[in-house]
C-alpha cells in the first residue's frame, strides 16, 4: 500500500469520524425531543452507526418501514425493528403479549407512521433544500443512521434506522484539536516485528551437506543496516552494529567447506538457490521504530541476543547466532533442520505416543540394512526453484 493510499485512508477516517459526531449532535436531540412529545418521555435513544451502504446492523430483523416523500426524486424512509415496534405499542396501547408484526393492525400502524412523521418534522431543519431536478440522482447516495431505542423503565431496546439521501445533507466534520499524546509518552512501549539481515545465493550441495559450527556469510548484508518487517510493510534503516560480534573466519573450526564444488557433477547440486536470514520475533520499542521512520541511525543493541534463522522458500532449515564478518553479517550455525527425521526430534514432550504407535515389531529376524547417509537422502523436492535459479 503506497504512502497515498495510507493517507487517503486516514483522511476518509477522520472525516467519518467528525461527521459522525455532526449527526450525533443534531440528529439525535431533535428525535429524543420528538420522542418526549409524542410518547411522553418514555425512551431514549442512542446513535450507534453511521454508514453508506447497508450494513450488518439491518440483518436478523423484521422492520417496519415509512417512507416520507420529499419530492418526486427522493424520500426519508425510517425503519422500526419489529421489537420497536412492540415496546412503542406496549407503552401506549397496553402490552400485547402476541404482537405479530405481519399482523399489525391498522390502528397500530397509524401510531408508527405518525410517530415517524413527527420525527421527520424535528429533523427537517438539517437538511438541505431539494435540489434541481434535472441533477440525476447517483446510486449509493444514501445515508444510513442507526439509532438504539431504549425503554427506561423494562431496559428492553431495539433499531431504529433512519435512511436520507445523501444530496439532502450536509454534514460538517468537527475541527481536528492538536493531539493530546507525543510520541515521546509512549516511546518504551514494545512491538514485535521481524528484521532481516540479509541474503546470500547458496548452492543445493551445499545446502544438503549444511552443519552444526558452519558459518554462513551473506553477501547481501551490509554491518549498517537491516530491513524492518511488520505485516506488509517493510523499511530498510541504518543501525549501529555491534561491535561484540566481529569475527574471523578459521578454517580448522570443524566447520563444513561450503566453496567445494569441483568435485560435483550433479546439476541439481550446482543449482543455486536464495537463503535469507532473519531474527525470530523481536521487540523494538515505539521510539526506535519512529528513530527508523524519520531514516536516523538507530541502536539496536537488544535484539542481537535473539536467535536467527536461515529460511529457504519460507522453510526454516537452520538456526544460529549472529556473527560479523568484515563488512558483512554472518551466522554461526548450531541448530540445522535438514529432513524429517530432525524434525522429529523436536515434537513436543506428549506427542512420542503417536509415533510409537505406528511403529510395529517385526514378526521374524531380518538383518537390518545399513544406514545410508549418502547424499541421496537429500530431497531435492523440498524446494520449489525459479526459472532464475536454474
Amino acid at each position: 500500500m503506497s504512502e497515498v493510499e495510507i493517507k487517503t485512508k486516514i483522511d476518509l477516517k477522520d472525516e467519518l469520524y467528525g461527521q459522525y459526531n455532526w449527526f450525533e449532535q443534531s440528529f439525535l436531540p431533535s428525535i429524543q425531543l420528538a420522542t418526549n412529545e409524542f410518547l411522553t418521555d418514555l425512551f431514549s435513544f442512542k446513535l450507534v452507526s453511521v454508514s453508506k451502504n447497508i450494513n450488518v446492523l439491518f440483518q436478523g430483523d423484521d422492520y417496519f418501514v415509512t417512507k416520507v416523500r420529499v419530492d418526486k426524486q427522493h424520500d426519508v424512509f425510517f425503519r422500526f425493528a419489529a421489537d420497536a415496534v412492540k415496546i412503542i405499542l406496549d407503552k401506549t396501547l397496553g402490552i400485547n403479549k402476541s404482537f405479530d408484526l405481519a399482523n399489525i393492525t391498522e390502528l397500530e400502524a397509524k401510531i408508527i407512521s405518525s410517530f415517524n412523521d413527527y420525527i421527520y418534522n424535528n429533523i427537517s431543519s438539517f437538511l438541505l433544500p431539494v435540489p434541481p431536478k434535472d441533477k440525476k440522482r447517483k446510486d449509493l447516495d444514501t445515508i444510513h443512521l442507526t439509532f438504539f431505542i431504549r425503554d427506561k423503565e423494562t431496559k428492553e431496546g431495539s433499531k431504529l434506522i433512519i435512511s436520507i439521501p445523501q444530496v439532502l445533507l450536509a454534514p460538517h466534520s468537527l475541527e481536528q484539536h492538536n493531539s493530546n499524546f507525543d510520541i515521546t509518552d509512549f516511546r518504551t512501549c514494545k512491538l514485535d516485528v521481524n528484521i532481516k539481515i540479509g541474503t546470500t545465493k547458496f548452492s543445493l550441495k551445499d545446502l544438503k551437506n549444511l552443519e552444526k559450527e558452519d558459518l554462513v556469510i551473506f553477501e547481501n548484508s551490509n554491518v549498517q543496516s537491516m530491513q524492518l518487517i511488520y505485516g506488509d510493510y517493510e523499511k530498510n534503516f541504518k543501525i549501529s552494529p555491534n561491535v561484540g560480534l566481529m569475527t574471523s573466519i578459521d578454517n580448522d573450526n570443524g566447520g563444513h567447506n561450503m566453496e567445494d564444488h569441483s568435485l560435483s557433477q550433479n546439476l541439481w547440486d550446482n543449482i543455486q538457490v536464495e537463503m535469507g536470514a532473519e531474527f525470530d520475533k523481536v521487540k523494538i520499542s515505539l521510539g526506535e521504530l519512529k528513530n527508523i521512520e524519520q531514516g536516523l541511525v538507530v541502536d539496536i543493541s537488544s535484539v542481537y541476543d535473539n536467535r536467527i534463522s536461515l529460511k529457504v522458500e519460507n522453510r526454516i532449515i537452520a538456526k544460529g547466532e549472529l556473527v560479523i564478518v568484515n563488512d558483512r553479517y554472518g551466522v554461526r550455525i548450531d541448530e540445522v533442520f535438514s529432513s524429517e527425521k530432525d524434525q522429529a526430534q523436536h515434537v513436543p514432550q506428549g506427542t512420542e505416543s503417536v509415533f510409537e504407535e505406528q511403529y510395529t515389531e517385526p514378526t521374524h529376524h531380518e538383518e537390518e540394512a545399513p544406514v545410508n547417509n549418502s547424499d541421496e537422502e537429500f530431497d531435492y523436492s523440498d524446494f520449489e526453484l525459479d526459472d532464475q535459479d536454474i
